[in-house]
C-alpha cells in the first residue's frame, strides 16, 4: 500500500469518525430538548385536565379586580415569567409555551424554556405583539429538520389537512381561546426597500382602514379560500416560520379568535 494510498484511508476515516459524531450529537441534542418539551407539556396538560376549564386564586396575582392566572399556568410562571400564552394544534406535533422577552425580542430565536442555548429554541411572541394589548399577535417559530417547533404547520399547505384542522387552541395566562383560520399563505421577508405588502409589519396596522387592507392582502395571498375573513376589532394571530421554496420565504397561518 502506498503512501498517498494510506492518507487517503486515513483521511476518510477520520471525516467518518467526524460526521458518527456530529449525527450522534445532533441527535442527543434533539432528544434532550424533546424531553424539555415534552416534560413541559406534561405540565400544562395536568393541571389543564385538573382544573377543567375553571380558574383558581393564585398566589402570583393578589391585587383586587385584576384577572386570575389559569392553574396550567401557574408552576410554569414560576419557573419562567416570560411565558405569555400556550399554542396546540391538533393533528401536529405543535404544543408549545408562547414565550415573550421584553428585553431582548429574539431571546427565545436560540434559548429553551430555562433560558439556556438551544438551537431550536421556543415560539415566541413579535416585539411588536402585546398579548393583552393588540390587535394581532404575531408569533415566529423555526422551522426545524426534526419536525419540531412549528415545522408542522407546512402541513397546511394541503387543503385537505385545512379541512379536518380549521381550527386550533391558544391559551393566555388567563383566557383560553380558540381561533378559526382565515387564510394560509406563502411570504418572504422583503428588503426594506421592497414596495411590497410584508405581513410582518404588524406595528403599521392601526386603524380599521389599515387592518382591512391588512386582511385583504392576505387573502390575496390565500393558498386556497377558507370562507372565513375578519374584521377590525377582530383578534388575529399570525403563526410564522421559514418554508424553503423561495430564499428567505415564510409561511403564515392567519386566524381570528372565535367569539
Amino acid at each position: 500500500m502506498n503512501k498517498t494510498r494510506k492518507i487517503l484511508i486515513a483521511v476518510s476515516l477520520f471525516v467518518l469518525v467526524f460526521s458518527l459524531v456530529e449525527v450522534s450529537r445532533t441527535f442527543l441534542l434533539d432528544y434532550t430538548e424533546r424531553h424539555k418539551i415534552e416534560e413541559l407539556s406534561k405540565i400544562w396538560e395536568k393541571e389543564s385536565d385538573k382544573g377543567g376549564g375553571k380558574v383558581i386564586p393564585s398566589s402570583l396575582i393578589t391585587k383586587a379586580h385584576e384577572p386570575v392566572m389559569l392553574p396550567e399556568f401557574q408552576e410554569l410562571y414560576e419557573r419562567n415569567p416570560d411565558i405569555v400564552g400556550w399554542l396546540k394544534i391538533d393533528g401536529t406535533r405543535i404544543n408549545y409555551p408562547i414565550m415573550q422577552n421584553l428585553q431582548d425580542s429574539q431571546f427565545y430565536l436560540n434559548h429553551d424554556f430555562d433560558r439556556k442555548k438551544s438551537k431550536s429554541g421556543l415560539p415566541f411572541l413579535d416585539a411588536h405583539s402585546r398579548i393583552n394589548g393588540s390587535g394581532i399577535l404575531l408569533i415566529h417559530g423555526h422551522h426545524m429538520k426534526s419536525g419540531w417547533m412549528l415545522t408542522d404547520l407546512l402541513k397546511y399547505k394541503k387543503e385537505s389537512f385545512y379541512k379536518e384542522h380549521a381550527t386550533f387552541q391558544f391559551s393566555t395566562l388567563y383566557e383560553k381561546e380558540e381561533y378559526e383560520i382565515v387564510a394560509v399563505i406563502l411570504s418572504k421577508v422583503y428588503r426594506k426597500s421592497d414596495d411590497v405588502f410584508k405581513y410582518y409589519q404588524i406595528e403599521k396596522v392601526r386603524t380599521p382602514a389599515e387592518f382591512d387592507s391588512y386582511v385583504q392582502n392576505i387573502k390575496k395571498l390565500a393558498l386556497y379560500d377558507t370562507g372565513v375573513t375578519a374584521r377590525y376589532g377582530d383578534k388575529l394571530i399570525v403563526l410564522s416560520t421559514c418554508e424553503y421554496s423561495t430564499e428567505n420565504g415564510r409561511l403564515a397561518v392567519v386566524a381570528r379568535k372565535r367569539k
